[in-house]
């Protein structure tokens, strides 16, 4: 099998990171990625300093104020690592000019990423948003796969989730409208986006489950592509039978292979499985051997790509804001199908 890229190449240089928040996904995610990258993080401000002093790694400081940190200017990168409803003070408040990597989703709803990407343009800050699905191994061996045109034109997109989520485990998710698609679906909508543009339209029906108090934990869409372009989602986190048929996969077919990708870090969450790749292009399915998982491999990746950019090292962002807010008009546009009605069927013949 032809060796396929999996990693973002590191930069010559870096600049320090200047982390915003301290919640699970700084200590789970963003400060392990960044200390495996070999980043240096300056230091790290919470409204509440003894949350940000009690993760610190070493030779960090907590910040007192935003005033403090922000003060390094546009001389280090800057980790927006908030609530969407925070996102728009803070970059209110970053230099003009800085690098920014914000974390999904942009804004709870397409009116405040609209207000976002006017705060970006205003103070010409040049920012990423934090969908690093794109960057996990295995998208970044498939996208490579892609580009090799080992599978041909691609036609069909299926994204088949069942599986038991511990939604208990996020207790501020009890009073959202806007739970399964906003905060977890929206990252397969972006990878999906990331592989076959921007859909002319989409279907879809999001709902509860008797069981649970979340709003929202069961998903269907479907995008429009054109006559040639199938692409699916059907999404359940209340699958609560047993680990033996549940499932969180992708299968990506084109005119002349097909991918298999499993997404291990939503089964037995949070302890997770390994991810996997699977190839056919002809011969029958090979495993693509991984060098990691999306969790926390695919923090490395965007991290680094921002790095890259913020160094001189790429022209452009990958998964720039502007290009995030076309995920978050898909999102919109989900949540607008689902509370519209589907085509209606007649009940009666015609007389």
């Amino acid at each position: 099998m032809t060796e396929l890229l999996q990693t973002i190449a590191p930069p010559s240089r870096s600049l320090p990171v200047v982390i915003f928040g301290a919640g699970s996904i700084v200590t789970d995610a963003h400060l392990p990625a960044y200390a495996k990258a070999g980043f240096t993080v300056a230091g790290i401000y919470d409204p509440d300093r003894a949350k940000a002093e009690a993760i610190l790694p070493p030779g960090a400081v907590a910040y007192a104020s935003m005033a403090d940190a922000t003060a390094a200017g546009t001389a280090v990168v800057y980790d927006l690592a908030v609530p969407p409803a925070a996102i728009p003070g803070i970059l209110r408040t970053l230099p003009e000019g800085a690098v920014a990597l914000i974390q999904k989703p942009m804004g709870s709803d397409l009116k405040t990423a609209d207000e976002i990407i006017g705060i970006l343009r205003t103070r010409n800050i040049r920012a990423a948003v934090n969908f690093q699905l794109r960057f996990a191994p295995m998208a970044l061996a498939l996208k490579d796969a892609i580009a090799q045109g080992q599978l041909g034109d691609l036609v069909d997109f299926d994204a088949w989730l069942a599986l038991d989520t511990p939604w208990h485990l996020w207790a501020f998710l009890a009073d959202l409208p806007r739970v399964e698609i906003l905060l977890h679906s929206i990252h397969y909508l972006d990878f999906m986006r990331d592989l076959l543009g921007n859909p002319l339209g989409i279907a879809a029906r999001t709902m509860g489950h008797p069981s649970s108090t979340v709003s929202n934990t069961r998903t269907a869409m479907m995008m429009d592509y054109g006559p040639e372009v199938r692409a699916n989602l059907s999404i359940n986190h209340n699958h609560a039978f047993g680990r033996k048929f549940q499932a969180c996969e992708f299968r990506i077919c084109g005119t002349k292979g097909a991918a298999y990708m499993k997404l291990g870090v939503n089964l037995d969450y949070p302890r997770g499985e390994p991810d996997e790749l699977w190839l056919n292009t002809g011969a029958g399915w090979e495993q693509v051997p991984l060098i990691g998982n999306w969790f926390i491999e695919a923090f490395v990746g965007r991290i680094t790509q921002v790095m890259r950019f913020a160094v001189g090292e790429d022209d452009a962002l990958q998964g720039s804001a502007e290009d995030a807010w076309h995920t978050m008009a898909l999102v919109e546009a989900a949540y607008d199908s689902a509370a519209a009605p589907l085509y209606p069927i007649r009940t009666a013949p015609d007389a």
